[in-house]
């Protein structure tokens, strides 16, 4: 059986970005629980030139939205980066999510030698669909998830991973 370009793209991203929201409500509990403002949070980070938590989601996000459009042919919906509470963060993905569902399945699936063109380093590149997703779009998407996941249990947040995995069709429990 082979493997469409929507089953590949669609699915893991909305898993991955249902999985981000829970840690964020999880993130939330933590904050308020122990009474640490949500900027603190949200401005936390790994490692000094890394980006913190919000921006991580943010580029989760964008990576989600980039893969349906470019994999549709659509233009990639531009977003504000102006999230500064967990709620907007979670408003964030829902918007994500609800564009990702409305894109249909159809046009992502004659996706594999479409041109997808992206900027790396600050320069266009063009690839065919299925490097794009496979080797960076869906890599992209995971570095940033987990690197999201990271900050908050590095800071504390009761989690593992099975909350970064989330929800997954076809396992039981």
């Amino acid at each position: 059986m082979t493997l469409s370009m929507s089953a590949a793209a669609i699915p893991p991203v909305v898993q991955t970005l249902a999985a981000l929201r829970t840690l964020i409500d999880k993130a939330e509990a933590f904050a308020a629980e122990r009474k640490i403002a949500e900027a603190v949070i949200l401005d936390a980070r790994l490692a000094p030139d890394m980006f913190p938590f919000v921006r991580q989601v943010q580029l989760t996000t964008d990576f989600a939205k980039g893969i349906a459009a470019r994999l549709s042919g659509r233009e990639v919906p531009s977003y504000e980066d102006s999230e500064r509470s967990f709620a907007d963060l979670r408003q964030r993905i829902d918007k994500t999510v609800s564009f990702v569902a409305s894109v249909p399945m159809a046009e992502i699936d004659g996706a594999a030698g479409r041109d997808v063109t992206v900027r790396m380093r600050g320069q266009p590149v063009t690839v065919k669909g299925e490097p794009y997703l496979v080797h960076f779009a869906l890599p992209n998407l995971y570095f940033h998830a987990a690197a999201a996941y990271a900050i908050l249990r590095h800071n504390g947040v009761v989690i593992g991973k099975a909350d970064f995995l989330g929800t997954m069709p076809g396992f039981p429990g």
